[in-house]
């Protein structure tokens, strides 16, 4: 009785081994990689912001002293173009170029970044005033 255990034992495996074995070397036809029209490497803008903060300045540079050239409120809507951190009295800060009312700086700790616009107004219509 155990030569006849061992015999089924011995052929199950090989039936399942051969199974894998051809399952494993059938050609399947795989769906192409396309990329997208436009790859998020190739934009020209970081994503959407919206202001957090009840008030903010938008200054002309990257800079705490830098001149304010306006001001933007609590849920406004920004295009972020780019980001940059300034060390200043050994403390980093980090700055965005934003593009909405006006072409300017806001701090980024005042300012949510969303990846698309719809995710940006979405956020803004849902803040308290």
């Amino acid at each position: 009785m155990r030569i006849t255990v061992k015999h089924r034992l011995g052929q199950l495996l090989l039936l399942f081994c051969l199974t894998v074995l051809c399952a494993c070397g059938k050609n399947k036809e795989e769906a192409p990689v396309v990329p997208p029209v436009t790859s998020p490497l190739s934009r020209d803008y970081i994503g959407f912001g919206v202001v957090t903060s009840s008030f903010t300045h938008v200054t002309a540079e990257p800079a705490e002293n830098s001149e304010s050239i306006g001001y933007l409120r609590r849920g406004s809507l920004v295009r972020v173009l780019r980001r940059q951190t300034i060390k200043t009295a050994g403390a980093f800060t980090s700055w965005l170029l934003t593009e909405g009312n006006q072409l300017g700086w806001l701090k980024e700790e005042v300012v949510d970044i969303y990846e698309n616009e719809n995710q940006a107004k979405t956020a803004s219509e849902s803040m308290p005033r």
